[in-house]
C-alpha cells in the first residue's frame, strides 16, 4: 500500500495562527493560575509552540491517553496511560489537543479532569473536525477547522510516522 501527501496547512499559516491563539489566551487568562495540559503524543509540538507565545505565567503538565478498540466495541476503550503530576484543583485548566474529531477521547478526558475540581476547564485544539463528531464536546479555541480527512504532520501521525513534518498534509492512500 502506498500513500501520497497533499498539502493541507503550510507551516507559516500554522505559526501565524498559533501566535494569535497565544495572544488571545494571554489576555483571557491574565491574572489567573493557568495549567496547560498537553495530551501526549500528538499535541506536544502544538503545546510547546503555543506556550512560547504566552506572555503569562503557567504550569505545564502532560497526560497520555490510549484507545483500545475491539471487534465487539468499534468505539474502543479509553484509559489514561500517563497521569498528571500536578494538582489542578482550584486552577484554570486548558487542555491542549492536536485534533478533535469524534470527541470520544476528549469527552473521557473532560469528565476525568472535572472530577479534580478545577476552577475552570477549557479546550484548545490545533485542528477541529466537526464532520467526524460522535460526542458533542466543547472546543473553546481552535487553530483550524478542517474537513474529514486524515491529517499528518506537526505532531499528527500515521502509525507513528510523519509527526516531524513542519506542514500538515492530507494522507491519501493510492
Amino acid at each position: 500500500m502506498s500513500y501520497r501527501l497533499d498539502p493541507l496547512l503550510r507551516r507559516e499559516e500554522i505559526e501565524a495562527r498559533i501566535a494569535e491563539l497565544g495572544m488571545q489566551l494571554s489576555k483571557e487568562y491574565s491574572g489567573k493560575e493557568l495549567v496547560l495540559i498537553c495530551v501526549l503524543r500528538g499535541s506536544a509540538y502544538f503545546t510547546v509552540d503555543l506556550s512560547r507565545h504566552l506572555s503569562i505565567p503557567f504550569t505545564l503538565d502532560f497526560i497520555a491517553i490510549s484507545n483500545y478498540s475491539h471487534d465487539s466495541d468499534p468505539l474502543g476503550i479509553v484509559r489514561i496511560t500517563k497521569d498528571l503530576d500536578v494538582s489542578v484543583s482550584g486552577k484554570e485548566v486548558l487542555i491542549v489537543e492536536d485534533i478533535v474529531d469524534t470527541g470520544l477521547t476528549l469527552n473521557y478526558l473532560l469528565r476525568n479532569i472535572k472530577t479534580r475540581n478545577p476552577a475552570g476547564l477549557r479546550v484548545c485544539t490545533l485542528l477541529n473536525v466537526p464532520a467526524r463528531r460522535i460526542v458533542n464536546v466543547p472546543v473553546d479555541y481552535q487553530g483550524f477547522e478542517i474537513p474529514n480527512v486524515y491529517a499528518v504532520g506537526y505532531g499528527l501521525d500515521y502509525h507513528e510516522k510523519y509527526r516531524n513534518l513542519l506542514d500538515i498534509f492530507t494522507l491519501i492512500q493510492e
